[in-house]
């Protein structure tokens, strides 16, 4: 392995969304992760190739429900760095896995727990999505069109930004405290905590009278029309962020807009207007030509791509920002850096496949790796009773 968290070793009780895109962030820069999947769930039915969010760490299928797996998983734990869970609160205790158990077997074990609302209050022990969540928190009132429902930005809020990033960032934290107290920890992310995290100017800015709580009404919600996307004349869309004037005038000079009604306001009263000849210009022309005349340009104009051609916008081409593995097309590891660069993570391996090598190199006794191979591990979904 390479990256900055070479020789770091993770342990992750494998679930859906959050927790799986925090792990697979750890993974990209260099930890070695061993994923503990349940017998015949629906992980099962996924070609490991294409579980991105898996991809670069071997999985075992174990039998939580067991006592013997349960205590070769603690013999495990003591050999690990860090576990990353994803249950309700209460079940990785009720399973005998909780973080009492686990840090008296290790001590410096940082414990991640990743949930919707978090380890306590009301609605800990509720179901929920990130549109729960993210309803909550503020942020999904605030996007959308005027006047329109609000509209859930996929699940990027509070899954992923508020979700697994937050926990990414907080085992890292934890990690480097225990390097100098030797103690391990909880990290408690819940992704509500995140999700409002995530709006903190806009709350700052709501404080001082600068953001109303309107949708479509303020500077980067779409109500600015220096801030917003365009149709052009092949259907097809451009997103347009000359919020400075200096760039918004440099929009003008290459599009040769001239009259009243042409020029940035920050006054919302003359917003439709400006809206109205920005629409007008944009239908002259299709989504390749205002590209070829504005991309170069401190526009701050640029294509809205599909799924399909982002990967190949020679910008995203020359950073190398999407890689192949075994033919599935995904974004490469990120951030980079300048000495411990990391490798491009293969697929997810089948369950049980390199399992017995990790777990050699982790230290773990040879009979407690051979249990756990021989008892579901090598992919046999019904190996644990």
């Amino acid at each position: 392995m390479s990256g900055p968290l070479s020789g770091l070793r993770i342990l992750e009780v494998a679930g859906l969304g959050a927790a799986p895109f925090g792990t697979m962030l750890l993974s990209d820069l260099g930890a070695q992760v061993l994923r503990i999947v349940r017998p015949r769930g629906s992980m099962h039915d996924l070609d490991p190739r294409f579980d991105v969010l898996a991809r670069g760490r071997r999985s075992l299928v174990v039998d939580l429900r067991s006592r013997d797996a349960v205590a070769s998983l603690l013999a495990v734990i003591e050999n690990t760095d860090v576990l990353i869970e994803g249950f309700r609160p209460g079940v990785m205790e009720r399973l005998g896995l909780g973080p009492q158990v686990c840090m008296a077997r290790q001590p410096a074990l940082v414990y991640g727990r990743m949930t919707g609302w978090g380890q306590e209050g009301p609605l800990a022990m509720r179901a929920g999505h990130d549109i729960n969540y993210i309803a909550l928190t503020g942020a999904l009132h605030a996007i959308g069109p005027a006047g329109q429902a609000p509209v859930p930005p996929l699940n990027y809020v509070g899954d992923f930004g508020g979700g697994g990033m937050l926990l990414a960032v907080g085992i890292l934290a934890a990690l480097h405290e225990t390097r100098q107290s030797g103690m391990g920890q909880v990290v408690d992310a819940a992704m509500i905590d995140g999700a409002a995290l995530l709006s903190a100017s806009k709350y700052g800015m709501k404080a001082a009278g600068r953001y109303s709580s309107q949708r479509g009404d303020n500077l980067v919600d779409g109500g600015a029309p220096f801030y917003s996307t365009y149709v052009c004349a092949d259907g097809k869309y451009i997103a347009l962020g000359a919020i400075e004037p200096q760039f918004f005038a440099i929009l003008r000079a290459r599009c040769g807009l001239d009259g009243d009604d042409c020029a940035q306001s920050f006054d919302k009263r003359d917003w439709p207007a400006l809206r109205a000849a920005l629409a007008r210009l944009f239908l002259t022309r299709t989504r390749a030509q205002w590209s070829e005349l504005l991309e170069d340009a401190d526009a701050c104009v640029s294509p809205v791509l599909d799924w399909d051609e982002a990967p190949r916008h020679r910008h995203n081409v020359a950073r190398e920002a999407f890689f192949d593995a075994a033919g599935v097309l995904q974004p490469s590891p990120a951030p980079r850096f300048s000495r411990t660069s990391p490798a491009r993570p293969g697929p997810a391996l089948p369950a049980g496949q390199g399992c017995g090598q990790l777990l050699h190199a982790w230290g773990v006794p040879a009979a407690v790796t051979e249990h756990l191979l021989g008892t579901g591990g090598q992919g046999n979904p019904g190996g644990m009773s």
